[in-house]
């Protein structure tokens, strides 16, 4: 759209930006909040960009970071434009009421995509029905896969938190020329994005930046570091390079993504092996962020609420046939499971006299869903009663064999399933009045901190969001978590005993 004299124009601590009016929400993209993470800077902290003269155009969605291509088979699910260009530390924002006045809610979304694609650009996250409804909606482009989560010898970790944290600050410092209130900022995210979130509520850097946090789909978690240095000698030995920063950075781009993909081909969450992912490295993540949160040392009086979709592994295992695999490899998978999710025979045992008409692959997904959501979550929950929601996404698709899936309910929370993106996973007909609950619900949260159903007690209650009209449901999975409760005695129990024999 092209530039009008009567856009509107707002002034940022870098410069003036202009943004469009549409459908009466002001919008503004591809605003800097760093400098370009390349050259001398590449593999390093951010920095803030520097300062223009005149007004900025601000019409256009900003480059995205640097990442491979979806696979063929997710790309049929999953969209994930690539806007070409360094600087892709860039940041939009929607609003009802640009000016210093107004003092909206905020809501600072982080895109999921495993930290190696997705970007603020994806359609269906579209800001303007959160304007609509009087809250501020700030989207986040950050560096992804070895750019943002590469671990060296020779630079810092966790490139890609480091920027959210600096888009954070930026909003901190500028979202009240935009109409928001600083002091009212939810962070909120899906799937990686959640992990992020979770990551930047126990950040110290990050202290003082938030009020609220939405985790979709992700839990609070630390990876493996050696399962992220696996990936980056992986790809130096691919790449016939030094795995350390300095040789990074001279490598091509093109030639990085390439051999990121290739190395990153066979893991999954389902599947494990090597990814990258946020590691502790002493500084912004200083511990574990899920036991941070859980012993209450991070993010006090910030309220939550976090959930998970019913069917999470189906997007995991439909496309490419991974579900019809699985379920041929029968006890092969459910061994493999027991080994991904560190849990005991009869935890699986317990899983199948649950679901006795389940096939193979439904029961690893759950296996695998419930040791990296549900009982994290749970977890998290239960230390924080009073200010923390949980909800459950029940509504299955109307395309084939994806049921509830992860991302499914990303059309719902932004009120986008006439984006033609969002459909790609709804199918045709998605219910308007599942989105208006759903929406409203997050709409309330940043508000007020209250999305409208009791918060965590005692009883375990689940919002869930399916056919029909949203309910809430008391302990809706407290019997599988009592099979992992058992299990963390039983292992538990075994290592004292150990200990004792050693002892003697």
């Amino acid at each position: 759209m092209r530039a009008d004299p009567t856009d509107p124009v707002v002034v940022t601590p870098h410069g003036a930006v202009r943004g469009r009016r549409e459908h009466g929400i002001a919008v503004f993209r591809g605003i800097p909040y760093a400098a370009p993470p390349f050259g001398p800077r590449r593999f390093r902290p951010p920095v803030p960009p520097e300062p223009w003269d005149g007004v900025r155009d601000a019409g256009a969605f900003g480059p995205t970071a640097p990442k491979p291509p979806y696979s063929e088979a997710f790309a049929r699910y999953l969209s994930d434009p690539a806007i070409p260009g360094d600087d892709c530390l860039n940041l939009n924002v929607w609003t009802p009421e640009p000016g210093p006045g107004a003092r909206l809610p905020v809501l600072v979304w982080l895109h999921g995509g495993a930290l190696t694609r997705g970007s603020s650009a994806v359609p269906v996250y579209d800001g303007s029905t959160f304007a609509r409804d009087g809250v501020v909606c700030v989207s986040v482009n950050y560096r992804l896969g070895v750019e943002g989560y590469g671990l060296f010898p020779d630079a810092p970790a966790n490139a890609g938190l480091r920027d959210q944290i600096a888009a954070l600050e930026w909003v901190h410092r500028s979202i009240a020329a935009f109409g928001g209130d600083p002091g009212r900022v939810t962070v909120a995210g899906q799937s990686a994005g959640a992990i992020s979130a979770g990551a930047l509520l126990a950040a110290p850097q990050a202290r003082g930046l938030v009020r609220r946090a939405v985790l979709q789909s992700g839990a609070p978690e630390a990876s493996d570091r050696d399962k992220v240095r696996r990936m980056v000698r992986r790809m130096a030995s691919r790449l016939r390079i030094p795995a350390t920063a300095e040789a990074f950075a001279t490598a091509d781009r093109e030639q990085l993504l390439r051999a990121q993909a290739e190395v990153g081909r066979l893991s999954s969450p389902v599947l494990g092996g090597p990814a990258f992912g946020i590691v502790v490295d002493g500084d912004v993540v200083p511990g574990d962020p899920l036991e941070a949160l859980v012993e209450g040392d991070a993010a006090p009086g910030v309220d939550l609420m976090t959930g998970w979709t019913r069917d999470e592994y189906r997007l995991w295992l439909v496309p490419g046939g991974l579900l019809e695999r699985v379920d041929r490899l029968g006890a092969v998978a459910l061994a493999g499971a027991r080994a991904r999710c560190h849990c005991g025979n009869e935890v699986v045992r317990g899983y199948r006299a649950l679901r006795p008409g389940a096939g193979t692959a439904e029961t690893v997904g759950q296996l695998v869903t419930d040791h990296l959501l549900r009982v994290p979550v749970h977890r998290l929950a239960g230390a924080r009663p009073g200010t923390s929601y949980v909800y459950e996404f029940a509504w299955p698709s109307n395309l084939p064999d994806l049921g509830a899936c992860h991302a499914l309910e990303l059309g719902f929370v932004f009120d986008s399933g006439d984006v033609p993106d969002a459909r790609r996973l709804a199918g045709e007909g998605a219910p308007q009045e599942l989105a208006d609950a759903m929406h409203g619900a997050w709409v309330r949260f940043a508000e007020s901190g209250d999305p409208g159903w009791p918060s965590w007690d005692a009883t375990h209650p689940v919002h869930v969001f399916g056919d029909g009209a949203p309910r809430t449901a008391r302990g809706p999975r407290d019997a599988e978590l009592a099979l992992w409760e058992a299990d963390t005695g039983r292992r538990e129990a075994r290592t004292v005993r150990v200990g004792r024999r050693v002892g003697r």
